[in-house]
């Protein structure tokens, strides 16, 4: 996680960080998968959901930022 960190503030270009950043964002997924397994609870199941469902939109929105240089179109040419 350190060198994901690492990469994510440093990374030579912004497609590194991203990423990076989707790599933290399993990590800590599989994190508290464990974290809930140990415990033997399913009380973190929502948690895991939610971070899933952020991580695959900041990829995602980051993704498209990278490609069109915005993320929202104000307009659509059809």
């Amino acid at each position: 996680m350190l060198g994901l960190i690492y990469r994510m503030i440093k990374g030579p270009s912004v497609a590194d960080r991203v990423v990076a950043l989707d790599a933290i964002g399993i990590n800590l997924i599989a994190i508290i998968a464990l974290v809930s397994m140990i415990l033997d609870t399913s009380a973190f199941l929502e948690a895991i959901l939610l971070l899933g469902i952020l991580s695959f939109i900041g990829t995602v929105a980051f993704s498209k930022f990278i490609e069109k240089g915005e993320v929202i179109e104000n307009g659509r040419d059809l």
